[in-house]
C-alpha cells in the first residue's frame, strides 16, 4: 500500500464564498475514486490543488509519485502527446492534425499522452466528454488495465461503475467517503434520504404535538389569569389574597412548561428536510399544439460534409411528443442532422407549425451584464414560481439568480439555458449533448424534466443513462443510415 498523496488544510474562498474546507485526505496507489458534488462545489479546484496545478496559501500537500492531470478545459499539448505514439495508435488518433481534431479526438489524444507518462495517478477532469460509445469504452480498458490511483470527475454514472470502487462527495466544502461504485453510493445516499425523511417526519409529528400543547398551556395559563384578576377585583374574602398568591405560582408554572416546549420545538426547527428533486409540470398552449402524427419525417434524406457523405437516401420518423435519442460514433453526423432540421434542410419533413427550440452548448448569446432571473424572464410565459422550481431542480438557487450571467460558472450557464429553453414557446426541441458540463444532480433532474416536457424531443447524448432514462425511440447512425434500434413498448 502506497502513499501517493497527503494534503492538510486545504482551504479555498471565492467572493465571499467558503468552497473548500478539508482538514486532511489521503490517495493511495489502490485508490480508484469517483468525486462527485455539484456544480460549482470545487471539484475541479481540488483536482488542481491536488496534482499541483493550483497552489493556495497554507494547505500542506505532499505528494510521493507523479500525477498525470487530464483537464477538462485545458489546451492539448501535441508536442508531449505525439511522444505517446504507441498510446495513440491504440485510441485511434494517431497522426491526426491537431488543427482537424475533433473534440472527441483531442480527449483521446490527451488520454493517451496521460496514460503514456506511466505515473503514479492519473486525475481526471470529466475526460468522456465528447467520447462517443466506442471511445468510452477504449478508455475504462485502459483504465482497468492502469495500476496507479485514479481520481476521477464525471457525470457519466455508467462509467464511473465500470472504473471506481470509492466515492468521494465534495459537499460545503467537506468531503464524504462511500464505498463502492456509483450505483452503490446511489443505494447509500437513498438510505440516508430515507432515514433523513423518517426523522424528519417525525420531528414534524412531534412539532405538531408541542405547538398544540403549548397553546393549551398558554390557554390554561391565560384562564388562570383572567380567574385571579376577577378574585382581586371582588375581594369578597380577606383571605383570598393566599388564594391568589397559590394561583399565581400555579400560572407562572404553565408559563414555564410552555416554554420549556418552546425550547424543545426550536432544536426540531434544525432537523432538515431531505433532498429531492422537484417536480415541474410544463404546460403547452393551444397555439403551440401540433396534429401531425410525425411532425419530423424523412424520405430521402442526403447530406455530405467535403467528401464525406454523411446521409445517403436516409429514412426516419419522429413521432409526436416522444423523446427521441440520436446515437452513433464521433464524426457520423449527429450534430449536422439537428443543424439540418433546425434549418428545415431539403429532404426533411417539418411540420408547418412546428416552433423548434435548439440547444447548442457553444451558439448562445446573451448581454453579461443582464441578472440571471431577468435572462430567464424574458419571453418567458411561465410564472416567477415555475422558473424558480425548474432552476432549484437544477442546483440554481435564489442568491444565483440576481448575479449577472457573465459571472456564472459554465455549468450554471449550461443549466440557464437548458431551463429557458425547456420553458420556451416550443413544440420541438433539438439538443445537442444537454448532459455535457453538468453534475449529477442536474443530469438526473433533466432528465425527468426531459420526460415530463409536453412537446417533442430530439436529442444526441452519450450518456448511456441518461438515454436509457429519457428515450423512447433510439436511432443509431450506421453507414449514412439512420436504424432504429430501441423503441419502448
Amino acid at each position: 500500500m502506497e502513499l501517493i498523496v497527503k494534503a492538510k488544510d486545504i482551504f479555498l474562498e471565492y467572493a465571499g464564498r467558503d468552497i473548500l474546507d478539508i482538514e486532511e485526505l489521503e490517495i493511495y496507489s489502490y485508490d480508484r475514486i469517483g468525486l462527485v458534488g455539484d456544480n460549482g462545489a470545487g471539484k475541479t479546484s481540488l483536482l488542481k490543488i491536488l496534482s499541483g496545478n493550483l497552489t493556495i496559501a497554507d494547505a500542506d500537500v505532499r505528494r510521493f509519485g507523479s500525477i498525470a492531470l487530464i483537464g477538462q478545459l485545458d489546451e492539448l499539448d501535441l508536442d508531449a502527446a505525439q511522444d505517446s505514439g504507441e498510446m495513440l495508435s491504440r485510441l485511434n488518433v494517431a497522426g491526426v492534425a491537431q488543427e482537424t481534431m475533433s473534440g472527441g479526438e483531442e480527449t483521446r489524444a490527451k488520454i493517451a499522452s496521460a496514460l503514456s507518462q506511466h505515473a503514479s495517478a492519473i486525475f481526471a477532469d470529466e475526460p468522456t466528454s465528447h467520447l462517443d460509445q466506442d471511445g468510452i469504452r477504449l478508455l475504462v480498458g485502459q483504465l482497468k488495465a492502469f495500476d496507479g490511483a485514479l481520481l476521477i470527475v464525471s457525470h457519466d454514472r455508467h462509467f464511473l461503475d465500470q472504473v471506481v470502487d470509492k466515492i468521494w462527495e465534495l459537499k460545503d466544502g467537506g468531503i464524504s467517503e462511500f464505498w463502492g461504485d456509483y450505483s452503490d453510493y446511489l443505494r447509500q445516499k437513498e438510505e440516508e434520504r430515507k432515514a433523513q425523511a423518517t426523522r424528519y417526519e417525525e420531528a414534524m409529528r412531534e412539532r405538531d404535538r408541542l405547538e398544540a400543547a403549548i397553546e393549551k398551556q398558554r390557554k390554561k395559563a391565560r384562564q388562570v389569569d383572567a380567574k385571579r384578576k376577577a378574585a382581586k377585583k371582588s375581594n369578597e374574602y380577606a383571605g383570598r389574597l393566599g388564594h391568589q398568591k397559590a394561583t399565581g405560582t400555579k400560572q407562572k408554572r404553565m408559563y414555564q412548561a410552555a416554554k420549556d416546549m418552546e425550547k424543545r420545538l426550536e432544536a426540531l426547527e434544525g432537523i432538515e428536510a431531505p433532498d429531492s428533486i422537484r417536480a415541474v409540470r410544463f404546460r403547452q398552449s393551444k397555439a403551440l399544439e401540433l396534429h401531425s402524427k410525425f411532425p419530423i419525417s424523412a424520405d430521402d434524406f442526403s447530406l455530405s460534409f467535403g467528401n464525406c457523405m454523411l446521409y445517403d437516401h436516409a429514412k426516419f420518423e419522429i413521432p409526436l411528443g416522444a423523446k427521441v435519442a440520436i446515437t452513433g460514433g464521433n464524426g457520423t453526423g449527429k450534430t449536422s442532422l439537428l443543424k439540418a432540421i433546425a434549418r428545415r434542410a431539403d429532404g426533411i419533413n417539418i411540420s408547418p407549425k412546428a416552433e423548434i427550440g435548439y440547444f447548442e452548448q457553444t451558439g448562445y448569446k446573451f448581454d453579461a451584464r443582464q441578472s440571471a432571473i431577468s435572462f430567464m424572464q424574458d419571453g418567458c410565459e411561465y410564472s416567477m414560481t415555475e422558473i424558480r422550481g425548474i432552476l432549484a431542480s437544477m442546483g440554481i438557487g435564489p442568491r444565483d439568480l440576481t448575479k449577472d450571467v457573465g459571472v456564472l460558472s459554465g455549468g450554471e450557464v449550461i443549466k440557464l439555458l437548458l431551463a429557458k429553453m425547456l420553458l420556451g414557446r416550443y413544440n420541438i426541441l433539438l439538443m445537442d449533448e444537454p448532459g455535457n458540463y453538468l453534475d449529477i444532480k442536474s443530469t438526473e433532474a433533466l432528465e425527468q424534466m426531459m420526460s415530463a416536457y409536453a412537446g417533442t424531443i430530439v436529442f444526441v447524448s452519450h450518456d448511456k443513462r441518461l438515454v436509457e432514462n429519457v428515450a423512447d425511440i433510439v436511432y443509431e447512425i450506421k453507414d449514412t443510415k439512420l436504424v432504429k434500434i430501441f423503441q419502448r413498448e
